[in-house]
């Protein structure tokens, strides 16, 4: 959410010189009504509406920066942009671990897949959802390369490479740069409602269990957003604000989903936590070691360099947090067995560390009503009703 309102209040400054925070107030304002009276639904509304926003602005985009831009050749060789190095071979490695791990993390992308019918679906809708996402993301960071060469990045004073896209635009003729805010401001409207709205999903059924008033839960996500707009207003930088929830979600989600598989029915929470929070750990113990002392390797946690450190710091931690998370939970599970084992001879028990749950059992429904079993309604109608089996943490 931080992230996401500074970029809209930097792509406004960028585009028109203007204070972004009435942008900002407005937004939070608007999605905090709609989504209060239409739930997770008109998430997605919005959706679609994105969706048509980002054809769009593609669409103008390729067509104004092609016709308008003008490529200064000698930027090219000058800038080594094409050039192979240390860093690009990094980010071969870096940028699929984060984003892949940080996708796990965001409630949305859950809350979507939960909402398909069935996982023909749901394979489908991913299917396409990925191809047009590469090549949106191709076309996107092709604007960096142009943005560089046409001298419109860094700019006069230096901007974020983050803003490269829209600091090309900001050199087209101006009822483009209209069109383009437009688009931008409900490109932002549309991922912000989704957030909230994923933040009342997660608090009112993981933390409360639905036994608070979803109203509550909606009044604690607004007074959430006071303090994610003061610290958007600092203008972090986003890519930051991006790479260290990759560096936590690194270091969980690699233990949390052995959970997933029902072959590792063993698995407990506790495992889950110690790694997660063993990989975090392990990036400050490589930090430390590192760079010699241990103030770094906690500015190392917080990616303090960026991205762009130039050295192998930030790929050390990437490779550090899910090796670590790993080790420490694995170390975690050999702990807790062995314990119940020597409280089982102590006390005399059976050991059933390692019984297999027993299967629930499922019920046909079709259309919200059980059905008997001499009826075989439509495949794609039915649906398994399956009870809640909750999880052991030790």
């Amino acid at each position: 959410m931080v992230a996401e309102l500074s970029a809209l209040q930097q792509i406004i400054n960028a585009l028109t010189g203007l204070n972004g925070l009435p942008a900002v107030v407005v937004e939070c304002a608007v999605t905090t009504i709609y989504t209060s009276l239409g739930g997770f639904r008109i998430s997605f509304v919005t959706d679609n509406i994105q969706g048509a926003m980002v054809v769009g602005l593609i669409v103008l985009a390729v067509i104004t920066v092609g016709v308008e831009t003008n490529v200064d050749r000698s930027l090219v060789d000058s800038s080594s942009l094409l050039s192979a190095s240390l860093l690009g071979w990094q980010l071969v490695y870096i940028l699929p671990v984060a984003i892949t791990t940080n996708d796990f993390f965001i409630s949305g992308f859950w809350m979507r897949t939960f909402a398909s019918k069935t996982d023909r679906d749901l394979i489908i809708g991913v299917s396409i959802a990925a191809v047009a996402v590469a090549c949106i993301l191709l076309l996107v960071g092709v604007t960096g390369l142009l943005a560089a060469w046409s001298g419109a990045w860094p700019g006069n004073p230096p901007q974020d490479g983050s803003v490269a896209l829209f600091l090309l635009l900001e050199q087209l003729p101006g009822w483009v740069v209209g069109i383009v805010l437009v688009m931008v401001v409900s490109l932002s409207t549309a991922a912000f409602d989704s957030f909230q709205s994923a933040m009342v999903s997660t608090g009112s059924n993981d933390i409360f269990r639905n036994r608070l008033d979803i109203w509550w839960i909606r009044a604690g996500v607004v007074l959430i957003i006071f303090p994610v707009v003061v610290v958007a207003l600092k203008k972090p930088d986003i890519l930051q604000v991006y790479l260290i929830s990759d560096l936590v979600s690194a270091s969980s989600i690699p233990v949390l989903v052995i959970g997933l598989s029902d072959r590792c029915y063993w698995w407990r929470g506790l495992e889950v936590v110690v790694g997660g929070l063993g990989g975090l750990l392990t990036v400050y113990i490589f930090g430390t070691i590192y760079f010699g002392n241990a103030q770094d390797g906690a500015n190392l946690l917080l990616l303090e360099g960026g991205l762009y450190a130039n050295d192998w710091s930030v790929f050390g931690a990437f490779v550090a947090a899910p090796v670590g998370g790993l080790l420490w939970a694995m170390a975690t599970f050999a702990l807790r067995i062995g314990f119940l084992w020597v409280f089982s001879k102590v006390k005399g028990r059976r050991f059933d560390a390692f019984d297999r749950p027993l299967p629930q059992s499922p019920t046909t429904c079709v259309g919200g009503a059980d059905r008997s079993s001499d009826t075989r309604p439509d495949e794609h109608e039915r649906v398994l009703s399956v009870k809640a089996q909750k999880g052991k943490f030790f």
